[in-house]
């Protein structure tokens, strides 16, 4: 069952924020985790960043929260079927994944494993997070065939709306972008 909530309904049905997990919901987190992104499926959903929380209840019940990258992001269904299906494949029957979008994703989120292997699949990785400052900066982005920093936007759209098309200068290899957020 997926559902979607905006932040603060799920509080009374969630486990406190402040407990910590049982061994059974690290388990449980560590599947839920592995589950391949169905657009980059080169990621986790833990190197991602977009899996929240996994809960069980006193009952068995699972509870799992996802944070899509985006509003409407079209991903979230199979990210929730794909969940639902690993769980049920180790055992676990009462299952439900919630979506949340309070606090929202970033791309802050995706893990240092998780840009590494964008990279190495030939995705720019989002640049890290800039610190805000009364000097705007405009940090360059590296191609992941040569290495290069003399690139150039082709598209602020490709394959998936959270990337961008770009070509490196140098190697003249085009390449996408996964944009920061």
């Amino acid at each position: 069952m997926v559902t979607t909530t905006p932040g603060a309904a799920q509080a009374e049905q969630a486990a406190p924020a402040h407990r910590a997990p049982t061994a059974l919901e690290a388990e449980l987190r560590a599947l839920a985790g592995s589950v391949p992104d169905p657009e980059l499926p080169v990621l986790t959903l833990a190197e991602l960043g977009v899996l929240r929380a996994v809960w069980v209840s006193g009952t068995g019940h699972v509870d799992v929260e996802l944070t899509p990258t985006y509003t409407g992001c079209p991903a979230i269904e199979a990210m929730s079927a794909d969940i639902e299906q690993v769980l049920r494949e180790h055992g676990r029957d009462d299952v439900s994944v919630r979506t949340v979008l309070s606090p929202a994703w970033s791309t802050d989120d995706i893990s240092a494993e998780g840009r590494r292997k964008l990279a190495e699949f030939g995705i720019a990785p989002p640049r890290p997070h800039a610190a805000d400052g009364p000097v705007p900066l405009s940090l360059t982005v590296r191609c992941p065939h040569c290495g290069s920093t003399d690139t150039e936007l082709l598209s602020r759209f490709s394959s998936t709306a959270c990337k961008a098309l770009r070509r490196c200068v140098s190697c003249r290899e085009p390449f996408d972008h996964f944009k920061e957020l």
